[in-house]
């Protein structure tokens, strides 16, 4: 103690509030930081439904350390192992990372895949970060997105293989769009998630899986429950038709990726 006074004396710095730091308030919902233990337990049976109440949300506090992921874990472990698998996949993605930094600086953790001849089309990229596919399952993800900074894991998936298969857009610009757009936001799992997506990441599924959206919906969204929510005009005749057809998307991608993998 006496040092002390021979440090600088100055009065106390206030704190920002947040309107000072540019925050805004809102009506959304923030999800809380303890998941409730039947929604771990029952993980399984409700995770790939998107309208329904069957995710935790908790990634916003993994995000921003507001919450212990070995403390989530631990209770994970007890209730769920889907549940748990899932918090392990968020750690395999960070190992990927540090051990293979050039995924994180724009590379395919597969070499190869950087080969793929990309479509350049900017319309049809605008249309799906806005929500107009014309694939109502893909633009009630999109408008989730862009209205919340929420999209259900389900959904990412299906929205992420449309933009990469079925528009055949390289899978950074989703990479990217994703990076700017969700509150969850994490590098790791996001590059992971759209590598998974592109058949260019470490997972050992073939780059033909090729999620189909209309049986998609069909086994996820079948009451249209989701759609309707963010896709109210889907039966309408305001409703912009499909922006690409499903069949000839399909053949375009599987020829161009095994172009591809020819020329390695």
């Amino acid at each position: 103690k006496k040092y002390f006074g021979n440090l600088f004396q100055h009065a106390p710095l206030s704190i920002p509030s947040l309107k000072q730091m540019g925050f805004e308030s809102t009506e959304k919902r923030f999800p809380p930081k303890d998941a409730e233990a039947a929604l771990i337990q029952h993980y399984a049976e409700t995770r790939d439904f998107p309208g329904i109440n069957g995710t935790s949300r908790l990634g916003i506090h993994l995000r921003f350390g507001t919450i212990s992921i070995r403390a989530l874990a631990a209770k994970a472990e007890k209730l769920s192992t889907t549940f748990l698998n899932e918090l392990i996949w968020r750690d395999f993605y960070h190992m990927i990372l540090w051990h293979f930094p050039q995924v994180g600086k724009g590379f395919s953790f597969k070499p190869v895949y950087d080969h793929i001849h990309w479509r350049t089309d900017e319309g049809e990229f605008a249309k799906w970060c806005n929500g107009q596919t014309g694939y109502p399952i893909v633009d009630a993800g999109m408008r989730e997105l862009n209205e919340t900074g929420f999209m259900h894991n389900r959904v990412r998936m299906i929205t992420a293989s449309f933009l990469c298969k079925h528009l055949l857009l390289d899978w950074r610009l989703g990479e990217a769009y994703f990076a700017e757009k969700l509150l969850d936001f994490d590098l790791a799992a996001n590059n992971g998630g759209w590598q998974w997506a592109a058949g260019s990441g470490c997972d050992a599924a073939p780059y033909f899986r090729i999620f189909n959206p209309y049986l998609q919906t069909k086994k996820f969204d079948g009451d249209f429950k989701y759609i309707r929510k963010w896709v109210p005009e889907f039966e309408e005749f305001n409703y912009p038709p499909p922006i690409v057809n499903h069949e000839m998307a399909r053949e375009r991608c599987l020829k161009t990726y095994a172009q591809a993998l020819k020329e390695k």
